[in-house]
């Protein structure tokens, strides 16, 4: 997929960063990173944190949110792990909890009984004050890419009827739709384990059937963005392995844009002599080398199993194994952990230990490298409540 940076929007809702109390919050720069954030909404129940993480080398920008619902607890988790996210290049920006006030009340909305995720109608202004500044952080940063994600308590079978989980929408666009088939296949094979939730793909609803103002329609719809919203199930299914879903979900669908930098992709030069004496040797080469050097699997089991249920207490220990991971075309010869979220590998082996002293989550991730040095990922959220 190749993207661009654009000039774009209607004139409608173009309040920017400029309106309703948002403050810095607070800045991280690195050699290779940037990290930024600041407060939407600041000094009102409605606060919320938008995350920017910058990579050294130019590239695309991608638009994270989960917590627009509050009672959909995988959305904005997942979205807390991936605001810590190591990228190559380009920009990733994440809102984790969208609807804070109605995260921390647990509820689809707060209070005031207005469903966020309708009030950004297209082509025209952002109906709230609290989804103007929400639109403020897509005019600001103008993203590539846009993911919003969602849980729902059923499975989707072709309509809104019995729930929405599994299934990821799209805009309505060829580059979205095999963007989202290539994902929810590498899920489904590798991280689907029960028949009947494998995830499918979907296109966003038409403008003319009753469904309006929701955040991904308005970005592909006002921005030409490449849009996705995301819904996985909660029937029968542990937080982890939610959380996990989306996360992994995410990873795919921006993994060519922020994950690889442009000398993974260009790798070896582009030689016009080479190419024009040994284009056949190169290109047999090349084809092998791409069945050899598959990437790994990177699976988390924990020990007790459920760990982000609440049956964990203070001051518990959770065995964090990650034997089960594979690589389809050798082995796995690295395994490494992150146990605090600060983006780096402080342990090592295939299994480790994490203490939970405190009542809260604690995400962890787990990096595994092949013997041809390419590498993959899981995350899972440990929850301590009591």
């Amino acid at each position: 997929m190749t993207f661009t940076r654009r000039t774009f929007l209607t004139a409608a809702g173009c309040t920017g960063l400029l309106g309703l109390g948002t403050t810095q919050v607070s800045s991280q720069n690195g050699s290779d990173l940037s990290r930024n954030s600041f407060t939407l909404m600041s000094g009102t129940e409605k606060a919320t944190d938008v995350y920017v993480t910058t990579a050294s080398e130019s590239g695309p920008t991608a638009l994270v949110v989960g917590g627009m619902h509050g009672n959909e607890e995988a959305g904005y988790v997942a979205t807390e792990s991936i605001k810590q996210w190591t990228i190559e290049r380009g920009t990733l920006v994440t809102i984790p909890k969208a609807n804070a006030e109605a995260v921390a009340e647990d509820g689809r909305t707060a209070d005031d009984g207005v469903d966020l995720n309708r009030q950004f109608p297209s082509g025209e202004e952002p109906t709230t004050d609290l989804a103007r500044e929400i639109w403020g952080v897509v005019e600001e940063y103008e993203p590539d890419v846009v993911i919003d994600l969602h849980e729902s308590v059923g499975i989707y079978d072709g309509d809104m009827i019995g729930g929405v989980g599994q299934v990821v929408f799209t805009s309505w666009d060829e580059a979205a739709s095999n963007d989202a088939k290539k994902a929810t296949d590498y899920l489904n094979e590798n991280y689907v384990s029960r028949d009947g939730y494998e995830f499918s793909v979907g296109a966003f609803s038409p403008p003319d059937d009753g469904l309006d103002g929701l955040l991904t329609h308005k970005a592909a719809r006002d921005t030409s963005a490449v849009s996705f919203l995301a819904e996985v199930t909660s029937k029968e299914t542990a937080l982890d392995k939610r959380v996990q879903w989306h996360t992994k979900l995410v990873q795919q669908l921006v993994e060519e844009e922020l994950l690889t930098s442009s000398g993974d992709e260009d790798e070896g030069g582009d030689n016009e002599d080479d190419g024009q004496n040994n284009d056949e040797e190169n290109k047999e080469e090349g084809d092998n080398d791409d069945e050899k050097n598959q990437s790994p699997v990177a699976r988390i089991q924990t020990t007790p199993q459920n760990v982000s249920d609440g049956s964990l207490e203070r001051g518990d220990t959770v065995t964090l194994d990650a034997s089960a991971s594979k690589d389809p075309d050798g082995d796995v010869v690295k395994y490494e952990w992150d146990l605090d979220a600060d983006g780096s590998f402080e342990e090592s082996g295939q299994t480790t230990k994490l203490s939970v002293p405190k009542c809260k989550n604690y995400p962890v991730t787990l990096r595994v490298t092949d013997n041809s040095g390419k590498t993959a990922t899981d995350e899972i959220t440990i929850t301590t409540i009591r």
